[in-house]
């Protein structure tokens, strides 16, 4: 998982159950033989919980330390079931900033940002990155804090640890959880998150909470979880610091491209000057370029959809979660909160998200034609997109390689 610090503005809102009433769940939607499984599995767990001690013990996790909160710790099959069923909850980009910038959460922001205007801009003085940024991280992973996550974090990386799809992963993350127990730093009633283990007000899985949560209210704890946002809040700017933030710097914003743009100069390999791409006919929607800005081009919907310039922030953001639909929500609630404009461009709202199985249809359909599409696991990487935009050249479509409905239906009928 390249994200360390999990997003979850969609994760959280499926995960409040807690393991009562995900048990209930199963019964009601899968009958008597899947409840059956799932005890089978949970006695598999605590089996389990005694062969991976040494392995805990051995990271230097105490072995009082493991007794005592592995005792505790429950399997959670629905933390599993969910885990298993990522790829297939897609939505378009539009719909997702819909969600994520909405007007509720852009009023929301602003409050969050009058409220605690000391606290951010002596968080944004230290750290250098730009407070509406940081409460656009808040928002964005737990609606400012109003929403943190129920499902214990110990149970939940437990149970994907013994699931064993990424078992070096959450291991990892559930020894460090651990240690941070041990440390005090929280007690285990109060280490709650998403059913991912991600947790507090900025949704930090453990490592990252090792690697980058500071004490900024200074009273010798690292408290992501208490409803004190200070040291959740700089915590997030440490971690965009030191993953690139340059301060001064705007992470991107909407552009016109020209009739006959080249599309494959969109892409975040392609960087040239701002005055390049003015040159090239590329007009900011709204303001003049940032002078001195080297930038790329990006268009999440392709060429029916928005275009951004965007800067080295935006890969800044991208290491809090590599998706370029949150990476843009970000950016763009933080100019909303600031007081900027919706987006202008119309998007393609008549083009529903490919399902998982159409975007491996897309892939099949591609290598059958005779492009390389990376394989068929429905994952539209670079390769789809390199595929998708030399069949579009062939047939002398506009080559913005957004693997689309239209993309598919025309795959269909060659």
């Amino acid at each position: 998982m390249k994200r360390l610090a999990l997003a979850a503005a969609v994760i959280l809102a499926a995960a409040a159950m807690g393991p009562a009433v995900q048990a209930q769940t199963i019964e009601d939607t899968e009958g008597s033989t899947a409840v059956g499984r799932e005890v089978e599995t949970a006695a598999g767990f605590r089996t389990w919980i005694g062969e991976y001690r040494g392995k805990a013990l051995e990271a230097g996790v105490p072995a009082a330390v493991w007794d005592r909160e592995m005792r505790a710790a429950e399997f959670l099959p629905d933390v599993v079931r969910r885990d298993r069923n990522q790829n297939e909850f897609t939505r378009t980009i539009w719909d997702y900033l819909d969600i994520a910038v909405s007007d509720e959460r852009v009023a929301m922001g602003r409050a969050a940002a009058e409220k605690h205007a000391d606290l951010l801009a002596r968080i944004e003085a230290k750290y250098g990155v730009r407070k509406e940024i940081v409460l656009a991280v808040w928002g964005l992973e737990t609606s400012y804090g109003t929403f943190r996550g129920r499902t214990d974090t110990i149970s939940a990386l437990a149970t994907l640890t013994y699931d064993g799809r990424r078992e070096a992963f959450f291991g990892a993350q559930l020894i460090e959880a651990l240690k941070i127990l041990e440390a005090g730093e929280v007690s285990r009633p109060d280490m709650q998150g998403s059913w991912a283990g991600a947790m507090g007000h900025t949704q930090f899985m453990p490592t990252s909470w090792r690697d980058y949560a500071v004490d900024f209210d200074g009273d010798g704890r690292r408290n992501l979880w208490s409803d004190d946002p200070a040291d959740a809040l700089a915590s997030a700017a440490h971690y965009l610091s030191r993953h690139g933030w340059a301060p001064g710097v705007p992470w991107g914003m909407e552009v016109q491209l020209p009739e006959g743009f080249d599309y494959d100069l969109t892409s975040e390999r392609v960087v040239k000057p701002a005055a390049d791409w003015a040159a090239l006919g590329v007009k900011p929607v709204a303001g003049p370029w940032p002078e001195g800005a080297r930038v790329s081009i990006l268009v999440p919907a392709g060429a029916r959809g928005a275009a951004f310039a965007i800067w080295p922030n935006f890969q800044a953001i991208e290491s809090y979660n590599p998706a370029d639909a949150y990476v843009i929500a970000i950016g763009h609630l933080a100019d909303r909160i600031a007081g900027g404009p919706p987006i202008a461009t119309t998007w393609p709202r008549h083009w529903k998200a490919l399902t998982l199985d159409e975007r491996k249809e897309v892939q099949q359909l591609l290598t059958a034609a005779g492009y390389d599409a990376g394989g068929v696991d429905g994952r539209i990487g670079p390769k789809t997109v390199a595929a998708v935009k030399a069949w579009q050249k062939a047939g002398g479509m506009v080559a913005d390689g957004y693997a689309s409905p239209d993309v598919l239906r025309d795959l269909r009928a060659q």
